[in-house]
């Protein structure tokens, strides 16, 4: 994603010249939660440092950080792919205004342009730990910390004494640069004065990745348009709210996500996160009994996604939602008429039976019904059972989303779109099947999962992980709820009330990233390289080729398991070395 010159951290160097100080300006921005356990003492340090980090590390605001002098930083990239560095700045002293400028990556006459070279100042909000996983929670149950997750797209920042600002580099290599070893410089600039050059080193080779578009991998993450009217204080469903959706979503589609999150009556989840999710269909019932289906919202947000580039499916929640409830307007009293309707019911027949049928024609028009899917979450068999019988004598044509918790997959073989949760295991026969049928199979994780997982205190390296879980068990990619279901104010806390702190979104309001998104779009990126590898390998059928797929499907076979490795990070790192063999 290109973001508007205005919102840079990292300015082009033509703005600077060849000057070693920078303009006064305003760094105002947000003010952090104050860490519930600072810890400044031990300070060797003097004055302000900089040096490249991990990415695999989430380095304390007040602890100096140990890491040794590193002012090179080698990358390795397909053209197509994205890949980053931390920079980790600490000063002894307060810092005024820090910033950060990148500048254009060159080979010999070829040139990765500057506006592909981005940096970010990673900001700090407080989490906890993962306990119990899912249960509710209040102040004091879990220990606190400050966190580094979200990406800011500011343009400076000060610093207290005895602190640490990481900043986030992220290289965007054009599928047209030529292969070869690029270099750059990233300058940190404090106080008004420049304060230490670093280096980027990226070797391009000659390998393209394709564009995220094209990816295979099927992401999932479930979106909440409501929460971003609540974040940004705008009106539901008005121009400004759909303004203010657009580079959220943009952001997403761009991570290579296949399907749009829509809903089809009352809150599928009851209102278990912080917002609810509001209508976008409103049912009203007529004063002679008939329905009529008001599908302008609907309508307006699967158009708005498809034209972002999110166009494989469009999962709609539910036929089951999570309290049975179901309301509608009662046109003789004007009132909103809210009635439980269980499956298997008179009154989840007699309500459900009319809306599929309108639905079914609604699509049809607007040439959608191939690509939507009636979805269900986490329903018990008996349930399911009820709902699907229904779908096949009234709406056959409509496929079928499930995620499964109850490991019933084996009962509905027919299933579109499948996601089963990480500890239930797919027989190879089911797996084989589906594939060979063109059905979509992923896994997911939840609060229940304490890994692989993506909370604001997990181990960055895990959102790599997810994706080459899913390769080493041949699944088509991955889910997980929810994508922006934010928090009261995830700014400053991303904890809440029921699930470990995170859990309810990977980014944060006004499209800003986070290390966990920025790391999960790594993987997807292994994932598809992987694939690339392994199909090339396979049409080959030669002795070296064959020698070669057997040994990355051994290395494969270690990330089958879902329990942490000790060795994670080393792992992942041996692995990625089949990308430049």
């Amino acid at each position: 994603m290109k973001l508007h010159k205005v919102l840079l951290v990292c300015l082009p160097a033509l703005l600077y010249g060849c000057t070693s100080r920078t303009a006064e300006k305003s760094c105002g921005t947000f003010v952090e939660s104050p860490d519930p356990h600072p810890d400044t003492a031990g300070w060797s340090s003097v004055g302000a440092n900089a040096s490249f980090g991990s990415t695999n590390m989430r380095y304390a605001k007040y602890k100096e950080p140990e890491i040794p002098a590193a002012t090179l930083q080698k990358l390795y990239a397909w053209r197509g792919e994205r890949v980053s560095a931390q920079v980790v700045v600490w000063t002894s002293a307060p810092l005024r205004q820090l910033e950060c400028e990148t500048q254009a990556l060159k080979s010999g006459s070829a040139v990765i342009p500057a506006d592909a070279v981005k940096a970010r100042f990673v900001r700090y909000t407080l989490t906890d730990v993962f306990g119990k996983g899912c249960g509710w929670r209040k102040a004091g149950d879990y220990p606190e910390s400050l966190t580094g997750d979200m990406l800011d797209h500011i343009e400076c920042i000060d610093m207290e004494a005895k602190s640490v600002r990481p900043v986030w580099i992220t290289v965007d290599v054009p599928a047209s640069a030529v292969a070869g070893t690029y270099r750059g410089d990233v300058k940190i600039y404090g106080n008004g004065k420049r304060l230490e050059t670093l280096q980027v080193e990226l070797e391009v080779a000659p390998k393209t990745l394709p564009p995220a578009s094209q990816w295979s991998y099927h992401l999932d993450l479930w979106q909440h348009p409501s929460a971003v009217a609540r974040a940004q204080n705008l009106n539901l469903w008005s121009d400004e709210h759909f303004d203010a959706l657009r580079p959220v979503m943009k952001m997403l589609a761009d991570a290579g996500q296949k399907v749009i999150t829509a809903t089809l009556n009352k809150d599928p989840w009851n209102h278990q996160c912080y917002d609810a999710y509001e209508d976008m269909i409103a049912w009203t019932k007529n004063v002679d009994g008939s329905w009529t289906y008001d599908y302008t919202v609907f309508d307006r947000w699967v158009r708005f996604m498809l034209n972002l580039g999110i166009k494989n499916m469009v999962n709609c929640y539910s036929m089951a939602p999570w309290n049975n409830e179901l309301h509608y307007k009662d046109a003789k009293t004007g009132a909103m008429v809210t009635v439980k309707a269980d499956p298997g019911t008179k009154d989840f027949a007699e309500m459900w039976r009319p809306f599929l049928k309108d639905f079914v024609q609604h699509l049809r028009k607007n040439g959608w019904l191939e690509i939507t899917n009636i979805a269900m979450d986490e329903r018990p068999p008996e349930a399911m059972d009820e709902i699907l019988g229904l779908l096949k004598s009234v709406a056959p044509e409509l496929g079928i989303a499930f995620t499964d918790n109850h490991q019933s997959y084996k009962k509905y073989s027919y299933i579109k779109d499948l996601c089963v949760e990480i500890t239930s295991v797919l027989d190879a026969a089911d797996l084989a099947y589906r594939k060979a049928n063109g059905l979509n199979t992923t896994y997911y994780v939840c609060c229940s999962h304490e890994f692989p997982n993506m909370f604001t205190f997990s181990d960055p390296a895990e959102a790599v992980y997810a994706a080459w879980y899913a390769k080493a068990h041949g699944f088509d990619g991955f889910l997980r709820w929810a994508y922006n279901s934010w928090v009261e104010n995830p700014l400053m806390d991303s904890r809440f009330r029921t699930w470990p702190a995170g859990d309810t979104y990977i980014v944060y309001p006004e499209a800003r990233s986070s290390i966990r998104f920025e790391r999960l779009v790594e993987g997807i990126q292994d994932f598809e390289k992987l694939s690339i590898i392994i199909s090339e390998l396979k049409q080959q059928k030669t002795p070296e080729s064959e020698a070669k797929l057997k040994h990355i499907l051994a290395a494969l076979e270690q990330f089958k398991a879902s329990a942490k490795p000790d060795n994670l990070h080393a792992m992942l790192d041996e692995a990625k070395a089949i990308f430049r063999e």
